[in-house]
């Protein structure tokens, strides 16, 4: 089964298990050299930055999941593109399945949104600085 790296919306581990319900939670990861953003969709994605660091969860997805997953993430429409990323993880660098954002372009939240996704870093325990770097988004979208 694949790892997948989760940074957005995916973290919630409710959320996904209805949408890939095989699917098992691993634990934390993390993706050096790039930055979270919110994508001109109203959409959580990451970009190259060579001095930052994007924290998430990752998943051993099972593989009749990955459609499901697929449609979730617009990746016919081109919303999302996948790619393998290598992961920190506890137990080394892992390559990983990543969802990028289809474009760079920063934009705003989608109403809701945001909120979701910072209550699954909280669940998730994602480091307290990071979380705080997530908040900036939030004061984009006011």
């Amino acid at each position: 089964m694949p790892l997948y790296f989760a940074y957005g919306a995916n973290m919630d581990a409710g959320a996904m298990a209805l949408r890939c319900p095989g699917s098992i939670l691993i634990g934390l990861g993390r993706l050096n050299r790039h930055r979270f953003i919110i994508m001109r969709e109203g959409y959580a994605s990451v970009v190259r930055d060579p001095a930052a660091t994007v924290w998430g969860v990752l998943w051993d997805l099972k593989l009749a999941d990955m459609p499901a997953l697929d449609r979730y993430e617009g990746v016919s429409g081109g919303l999302y593109v996948k790619a393998s990323q290598p992961v920190v993880t506890t137990g080394g660098i892992k390559r990983a399945l990543i969802y990028l954002g289809g474009n760079a372009v920063a934009g705003i939240p989608r109403p809701g949104y945001l909120e979701a996704v910072l209550a699954a870093a909280v669940a998730a325990q994602l480091p307290a600085a990071y979380l705080r770097e997530m908040h900036g988004w939030q004061r984009r979208a006011r």
